[in-house]
């Protein structure tokens, strides 16, 4: 298959800062979309990845799974999308299209689903490369398309840290007067309180601290509740229908559990790994309460998300950045030190 060589920022090393590197794409096939990169969000997936804190990174890694481009070429039989579109690329770029998953536009639960970056690459039998990069070639089944009232940069993030608090909003089918409440105000958080308060939603935010009350009701939260105040969490004893929990880190479910309704979930989104302490069951079983957990996903819903983002104005809360700060962004993420999510200027690549 021929190839070309494009510029990227990656690491080969965990314990090794991102740099540039130089990485081959796939010139593009019959069914392939060629898209320009010129915004890539930043996720804490992506700084978990390079440091292969999940135990799965094989090196080099380029990560990015929050794009937003512009066609450069299509293939012979791409149909929908045409050189100059405005499109994006979220965290998936394949999967095996047969599975019931696949079947019921469920990409994200695929056995094979193929990630944008750690992912195994068909045609050049190698690792999937993400979005730090000049341009990436991805399949047109896996190419969203983007509203045009919508600011670009801001886009990025709605490809994953929305629709990860998104999928898990329509699957317990949020709506009018559904009593939502979101656990942590960072980049998921912040797009969850969005997502919610647009659905209709009674939205609320629990913080552990109150330094961040102005900004949970800037964002659409009626109220926020300071989960280490007893008094205020009593106040809110089987109160909500769905408590999404975006806080990326180990923590205690415990004490949301009681603010359930009876039938009420708390989704977790944030973190993965073992619970420490264990869930209590007593308040799971006298309320018939659930804790679950919910992964991205997939592209009809991705679309969806982004249309629907269209119709209410929805975009990220973001920092615009160059990809040569991406390393101190990595810092700053690790301190929660960003309002709410980095996205690189990816012109600053290219320069």
């Amino acid at each position: 298959m021929n190839t070309k060589n494009i510029k990227a920022y990656g690491t080969e090393a965990p314990d090794a800062n991102l740099k540039p590197l130089d990485i081959k794409r796939r010139e593009v096939t019959i069914n392939d979309v060629e898209i320009d990169i010129l915004y890539c969000g930043v996720c804490h997936s992506d700084l978990h990845f390079a440091r292969n804190d999940w135990g799965m990174t094989q090196y080099p890694v380029v990560p990015g799974h929050e794009i937003v481009g512009k066609v450069l070429n299509v293939g012979a039989s791409v149909k929908h999308i045409k050189v100059g579109d405005l499109v994006a690329v979220g965290c998936l770029v394949d999967s095996c299209r047969t599975c019931n998953n696949c079947k019921n536009d469920l990409e994200q639960y695929c056995p094979e689903w193929v990630g944008t970056y750690g992912g195994y690459d068909k045609h050049l039998d190698t690792n999937t490369h993400g979005g730090y990069s000049e341009t990436i070639v991805v399949e047109e089944a896996f190419v969203l398309s983007i509203p045009e009232n919508l600011d670009l940069a801001g886009i990025a993030p709605v490809l994953c840290a929305g629709i990860t608090t998104w999928s898990p909003l329509r699957h317990w089918k949020v709506g009018k007067d559904s009593k939502v409440a979101v656990i942590g105000l960072g980049g998921l958080g912040h797009m969850a309180i969005k997502l919610a308060d647009a659905l209709g939603a009674h939205v609320t935010l629990f913080s552990r601290t109150s330094n961040k009350i102005q900004d949970g009701l800037d964002l659409g939260a009626d109220q926020v509740i300071i989960s280490t105040d007893e008094t205020q969490m009593e106040r809110v004893m089987g109160n909500f229908d769905i408590i999404i929990d975006t806080v990326p880190y180990e923590h205690d479910l415990n004490p949301y559990i009681g603010t359930l309704n009876t039938n009420g979930t708390l989704v977790v989104v944030g973190y993965l790994g073992p619970l420490d302490p264990m869930l209590v069951t007593v308040p799971m079983i006298m309320g018939r309460k659930s804790v679950a957990g919910s992964l991205i996903g997939g592209i009809a819903e991705t679309q969806e998300l982004l249309d629907f983002c269209g119709k209410h104005n929805i975009t990220s809360d973001i920092e615009l950045i160059n990809i040569q700060d991406i390393n101190q962004a990595y810092q700053r993420m690790l301190k929660s030190d960003v309002h709410y999510r980095f996205v690189i200027d990816m012109k600053s690549l290219k320069s």
